[in-house]
């Protein structure tokens, strides 16, 4: 394996930079689009696994918090590891790690199982994360443009190719395992193929295993959080939304995420030439500014076309915050790419830990409207933070 594993990353014998700026975004692109495709296959698949288990809803929940455990578990370490191997060997190792903890969550026969495969598969998850972003930052050195977001648009992009295979694969009878494996393998080869042309990095023997990040960082950060905060809330609760406020036809009761998703996908796609337009600043204030407006409409007027309205501009609003955050924290003056990331990384991942919990207690002290107001007061935390700070 360890031969194997030589032979794909190639280090000595691939330039450090690719034969032209277009191979390395093509390449990074291509990663992007895997983790994401094996991040959808897994969550197409959720049902089935609660099934095959005999899992209930409260203890699935439950069970499912072991994802972002493993993903905390690898924040503090992947910086650090970039610095000492590199991103590109951390990159090939952690997606090739990445495929076959998606094909051993098929493979649990018990809770215990399924919880140490998700703490795997979290852990592999992020550490993908942060080596690809930090790809995508060399990349954006070579064109001396903002494309961040393009990169995210194309995770978002495997997110509908994974979703739309998953159907497949559940409507043709095809039990996870195969599912997983043809993922696996397509991941795999694409690895294979692909992986010599990312960007080689300077590394280091050694460096500290944590680094305190400096206050334009922290605040880049807590930019992060507020808005992953209202990306987590979309995701777990807007169906609930449509269901117990907008009081939605049973078939309709997903539109309102799939209008969010559609416009956080196209918005990644054109964020980009926003930034170059704009300026980071700008798009940040008005990506806040969309947030706000739209989780308001939704909140004021909880009706299926002004609420389907809002979930649109909430979508816009989200896309390019994240993306915009990595650009700027992968050009950090006083730390290395990998390691401004992975501090960003570890403040703005606990928006997304902690906001969908603290949307279903709001909800239970007082009402599920009111707990979309919270998040419309993140998406104004965006917009003050982001006209603050000195970006």
């Amino acid at each position: 394996m360890d031969e194997v594993l030589e032979d794909i990353i190639t280090t000595e014998v691939a330039p450090p930079y690719p034969r032209s700026k277009a191979t390395l975004r093509m390449v990074v692109g291509v990663m992007f689009f895997l983790a994401g495709l094996c991040f959808a296959s897994w969550a197409s698949r959720i049902v089935t696994v609660q099934q095959t288990l005999g899992l209930t809803d409260a203890a699935l929940g439950a069970i499912l918090f072991s994802l972002p455990v493993g993903l905390m578990l690898s924040l503090p370490f992947s910086g650090w590891i970039i610095t000492v191997i590199g991103s590109k060997r951390l990159l090939i190792t952690a997606l090739l790690f990445y495929s076959l903890a998606l094909v051993s969550l098929s493979l649990a026969q018990n809770i215990f199982q399924l919880i140490g495969c998700l703490v795997l598969f979290g852990f592999s998850s992020n550490s993908v994360n942060i080596a690809v972003n930090t790809q995508a930052v060399a990349a954006e050195e070579l064109y001396k443009k903002p494309i961040m977001a393009s990169f995210h648009g194309l995770w978002s992009l495997a997110g509908f190719t994974g979703a739309g295979i998953g159907t497949f694969m559940i409507g043709n009878g095809i039990r996870p395992l195969y599912h997983f494996i043809f993922i696996a393998i397509v991941t795999i080869i694409a690895v294979t193929l692909v992986a010599r042309y990312l960007k080689n990095d300077k590394v280091t023997s050694s460096g500290p295993v944590f680094v305190m990040p400096d206050s334009s960082l922290i605040t880049l950060g807590i930019i992060a959080m507020c808005s992953m905060i209202c990306e987590g809330a979309m995701f777990d609760w807007s169906v609930i939304y449509f269901k117990k406020v907008v009081l939605a036809p049973t078939a309709l009761l997903g539109a309102g995420f799939t209008a969010f998703m559609c416009t956080m996908a196209g918005g990644r796609f054109i964020a980009d030439w926003f930034a170059r337009t704009y300026g980071l600043k700008r798009i940040l204030q008005v990506s806040g500014s969309l947030t706000v407006t739209g989780l308001l409409i939704a909140v004021i007027f909880p009706y299926f076309y002004t609420a389907m309205a809002g979930f649109l501009l909430v979508g816009a609003g989200v896309s390019s915050v994240v993306p915009m955050v990595y650009s700027a924290a992968g050009k950090s003056k006083t730390m290395a790419p990998g390691v401004a990331l992975a501090a960003v990384s570890t403040i703005g991942f606990i928006g997304f830990l902690f906001g969908p919990p603290i949307i279903g207690f709001i909800a239970g002290l007082a009402t599920l409207r009111a707990s979309f107001v919270f998040i419309a007061l993140m998406g104004s935390c965006v917009v003050i933070l982001s006209t603050r700070a000195k970006l």
